[in-house]
């Protein structure tokens, strides 16, 4: 019996040396450029990848395709700027780029700290105030005092997200003497308030960004914007008010579904309102 490309994958080692499994094999719906594509992505986001990229001839011979197959799965990493090309030295992994996969609650905290760097924060404002639209948001009158946590989140020395943070006050008021540094801000509400975040409803959404915010996150031309705004529930009560502002280029959604699932993922496309 033949050989499937993910058996002949198993047979040799990764390009650095790590063995590795491979996609599924041929004969599936999924197209074998995908299924390498798909392959790469979780080698990176595992650490089995690190800084030099295979080449393509390293790569048809890891997994058994064609040099045009692995031509258009790099092609797509580096249309999204996964991985670089440079004359003379040949592929290299631009900055660190975290997945999450969708339909679970992330921890930027984590995500980052995972990949291998230091998760930090600077705290940017802290401090009560009255919003009426986010009240709503956390069945709460519109006159009714919040904290508000804005943070500038760092991977290493690398701006990466701008998080703002909203909790009703006699949730929140402990978390405006805590230090921000280096905490998961959920671990935090469970040590001093025993809140536990127990489900998230999430909207993302690409932004354009504006002067300041690329500034702020150090963006480079071009490079646009993940929105991600999250109302978070601690059992039946809504306790948070979240919308982070992500780094196209660092941070990656991933979502995945078989034939032989028991469902496949809801997706809903919301039009956006027209300009007046």
């Amino acid at each position: 019996m033949p050989s499937t490309l993910r058996d002949r994958a198993r047979e040799r080692p990764a390009a650095n040396g790590t063995s590795v499994s491979a996609p599924t094999e041929p004969g599936t719906p999924q197209p074998l450029w995908s299924q390498v594509l798909e392959d790469l992505e979780r080698r990176i986001a595992s650490g089995d990848i690190v800084d030099r990229f295979p080449t393509d001839r390293e790569l048809t011979e890891h997994y058994g395709v064609s040099r045009h197959t692995v031509r258009e799965a790099v092609r797509r990493l580096r249309t999204r700027g996964v991985v670089d090309r440079q004359r003379g030295r040949g592929s290299f992994l631009t900055d660190a780029v975290l997945v999450q996969p969708l339909g679970g609650l992330y921890s930027l905290f984590r995500a980052v700290e995972e990949s291998g760097l230091e998760q930090r924060s600077e705290v940017l404002f802290r401090g009560t105030e009255h919003d009426g639209r986010v009240a709503g948001r956390l069945g709460l009158p519109p006159s009714t005092t919040l904290v508000r946590i804005e943070r500038l989140r760092l991977a290493g020395d690398d701006p990466l997200a701008v998080d703002d943070t909203w909790l009703p006050e006699d949730v929140g008021r402990p978390l405006l003497e805590a230090d921000l540094t280096r905490a998961a801000l959920y671990d935090l509400l469970t040590e001093l308030t025993d809140v536990r975040i127990t489900a998230a409803d999430e909207r993302l959404t690409p932004v354009v960004p504006d002067d300041e915010l690329s500034a702020t996150l150090h963006l480079d031309a071009g490079e646009g914007v993940l929105q991600v705004d999250r109302l978070a529930w601690a059992g039946d009560r809504p306790v948070e008010c979240r919308t982070t502002l992500i780094r196209g280029r660092r941070f990656q959604y991933v979502s995945s579904w078989r034939s032989g699932d028991a469902a496949p993922p809801t997706t809903a496309f919301v039009a956006a309102p027209e300009e007046t």
